[in-house]
């Protein structure tokens, strides 16, 4: 994005998933699912209306038969 773009925003940063300076997006993700993030590579399936069709566990792999089938019907 920088090189093809000119960006000059930060591409990757930290930013908070909990507490009260959390992040914007997980506000979004976590009020939408009502459940909070408990782990890293916790999964948000997003649909291509924008609305957060499920969170799935940072436990459960992403090649698993229920990411995959709630990913497909997401599509």
């Amino acid at each position: 994005c920088k090189s093809k773009y000119d960006v000059t925003f930060p591409m990757f940063s930290k930013v908070s998933v909990k507490g009260s300076d959390q992040a914007p997006l997980y506000a979004y993700l976590t009020q939408a699912t009502g459940e909070g993030v408990s782990w890293n590579f916790q999964k948000f399936i997003v649909g291509r209306d924008g609305k957060v069709v499920k969170s799935i566990s940072p436990r459960t792999k992403v090649d698993s038969e229920e990411f995959l089938t709630v990913l497909k019907a997401a599509l």
